[in-house]
């Protein structure tokens, strides 16, 4: 039995702190990615694996040492390395004669592989090569996708599907204007994909609402699609599937118009009005004639005489 495999009782409070942020949770944490260099990475795949890693910060980790392994060949080493660093997405560089700068990007599901798409870098400028002003860590950026072929192409679907997973960043409640100052724009032409990425910048408009301008600030990249790993479709439709906690419950007897005003429908049972007391003060108090009356007609007793 694997040693990651074992079922491990932590001894120490740290530890079960530990295990306890790897427990499947209702809402779960930012997903992490890490990225990998092959055993025959040069300096371009190198560099291009630094960049992201800068775009992605603080939600990756970067591996340093060169790694023999052959992903669409023997996903094992993937799988491993997904169980000790727990992160779902993963994005691995190599480069060799047939297939020079080499890069596979892919996720995994319950520490397996679930799709994986290999891509062909033909021309990259790196972050240092543009001489602008950078984003802090940990911006989230805006995401964008252009051309026909994310809608109609299966295989352009699911890399549009992946690329929104592993740059989208965390989930935030709010949005400030200022906030929105990085941009990723993807475009999709002529069997080719280019990434590019932009500083946003506010400018003064004389209105409420400033001028919008981009500045290229890198990486920059060049890319052709290679081999694909897709799932099947019962296997990404398991992937997606939600636990009963987050579907919100079935509200009964409530109704919304076309201006949503929101009704509600109450349901009670008939009540017994001759019970129902309506004499609160003491000058509408029965006199004790009506009392008798309500009795039975019995006179009441006369007072005696002093």
């Amino acid at each position: 039995m694997d040693a990651l495999d074992r079922v491990v009782k932590p001894k120490t409070k740290r530890a079960k702190r530990f295990l306890e942020k790897r427990e499947p949770k209702l809402k779960e944490n930012t997903k992490n990615a890490m990225l990998i260099k092959g055993g025959n990475a040069n300096l371009t795949v190198s560099e291009v694996l630094k960049d992201i890693y800068a775009v992605k910060k603080p939600f990756a980790v970067l591996y340093k040492r060169k790694n023999i392994t052959r992903p669409f060949e023997d996903q094992t080493s993937l799988e491993f390395f997904s169980k000790k660093s727990d992160c779902s997405l993963f994005l691995f560089g190599s480069h060799n004669k047939k297939r020079p700068n080499n890069l596979i990007i892919g996720r995994m599901f319950d520490y397996h592989v679930l799709d994986m798409i290999e891509l062909g870098v033909e021309k990259f400028v790196s972050l240092k090569d543009i001489k602008n002003s950078k984003c802090p860590e940990g911006t989230k950026p805006m995401l964008i996708f252009a051309g026909d072929m994310f809608d109609v192409n299966e295989e352009y679907k699911r890399l549009k599907s992946l690329l929104i997973d592993f740059f989208r960043g965390p989930t935030v409640p709010s949005i400030r204007l200022a906030g929105l100052e990085y941009v990723l724009h993807f475009t999709a032409v002529d069997g080719k994909i280019y990434m590019r990425s932009y500083k946003v910048l506010l400018k003064k408009s004389g209105c409420k609402i400033p001028r919008i301008e981009l500045e290229e600030m890198g990486p920059s990249l060049d890319l052709v699609m290679r081999r694909t790993h897709l799932a099947s479709d019962d296997l990404c439709k398991l992937s997606l599937k939600q636990p009963k906690g987050l579907k919100p419950k079935k509200k009964k007897n409530i109704s919304h118009d076309v201006f949503g005003t929101t009704y509600g429908q109450i349901h009670m049972q008939k009540q017994d009005l001759s019970k129902l007391q309506t004499r609160r003060m003491k000058g509408l108090r029965k006199r004790p004639a009506e009392k008798s009356a309500e009795d039975g007609g019995a006179t009441p007793k006369k007072s005696k005489s002093a």
